[in-house]
């Protein structure tokens, strides 16, 4: 067999950074190694797998339909490495997990504090973004599973349903309907007024917010939009509007007196976190016992 997993790391990484220089730079190669890998594989299949325009290399339908076929068989590879290259399957080095933010900042480090003795502590990559984006690197093997906290659209994943997650309603002291906290309820037409700080579209906690409130309100009046929940909580301690977001985000600044949860009429509000792996993702020892340790692991608050 003459194709190698040379040829198709390099056939990747092209299409990554969109020209053999680029990708040379990305993993360490000659600009002349990398263009001759891509020559000759294009030679080998017989068919060019990008477009030349200029100095960009635009991939084409070939290029396209074997990228996710490259892409696995590197991941595997890759997983022969991890479960021969160390032992011992408590330990993480070699893995890369994604993760959305309120996970990622409030519930991996616990899990990975556990995960593995003190006495010799293993973590692995960790990518943090919002939901979309990590289902999408679980999907194309850019990470080897993923704990994101809204609904997934990436049919080419497992989605194994992990945690229920409590959200509140929160606003600073000072804010109107703080007077409501501690005595009544407020009522959905003050909510419908009130100005909600909000994530951006594509994020979990987004889309969960969304889920759990348009049903009983119809429409969230934006009072600002921000790319992670930490700044969310401090703009609502700042009285600059109210949130919806997870009590594991907000219980700092609730037990400080910066932020107070806003009682409602409505139901709880709840949310699922997911622990999600692609299909054809083979799993190592390693992986499968992080897994499992993910599985076990009891939020608290």
């Amino acid at each position: 067999m003459r194709l190698t997993l040379r040829q198709l790391h390099i056939f990747v990484a092209v299409a990554d950074y969109g020209s053999t220089t680029a990708a040379a730079h990305g993993i360490a190669l000659s600009q002349s190694a990398a263009s001759a890998a891509l020559n000759e594989l294009e030679d080998l299949l017989g068919t060019p797998l990008f477009d030349r325009i200029g100095k960009r290399l635009l991939i084409n339908d070939n290029g396209r339909l074997l990228l996710p076929q490259a892409r696995q068989m590197l991941d595997a590879a890759a997983t022969i490495e991890q479960q021969f290259g160390e032992a011992q399957a408590g330990n993480a080095a070699g893995l890369h997990i994604g993760s959305t933010t309120t996970i990622g900042t409030y519930v991996l480090p616990h899990i990975l504090a556990s995960f593995a003795p003190q006495s010799a502590p293993s973590v692995p990559r960790v990518m943090i973004a919002n939901t979309a984006d990590i289902a999408s690197a679980v999907a194309n093997f850019a990470v080897d599973a993923g704990m994101i906290e809204g609904p997934c659209h990436e049919p080419d994943l497992i989605v194994e349903p992990w945690r229920i997650d409590e959200m509140i309603i929160v606003c600073a002291p000072g804010h109107p309907l703080a007077s409501g906290a501690a005595q009544a309820k407020a009522t959905q037409k003050q909510l419908r007024d009130a100005a909600w700080l909000l994530r951006e579209p594509g994020s979990g906690t987004r889309e969960a917010v969304e889920h759990a409130l348009l049903p009983h309100l119809h429409v969230l009046r934006g009072g600002g939009e921000f790319s992670n929940s930490e700044a969310i909580k401090h703009a609502a301690a700042a009285g600059l509007g109210i949130a919806c977001l997870s009590r594991l985000v907000v219980n700092d600044l609730m037990k400080s007196g910066s932020l107070v949860e806003i009682k409602t009429t409505l139901p709880p509000l709840r949310r699922h976190f997911y622990l999600v792996y692609n299909k054809k993702k083979l799993l190592s020892a390693r992986l499968a016992h992080f897994l499992d340790a993910c599985r076990n692991w009891k939020i608290t608050v």
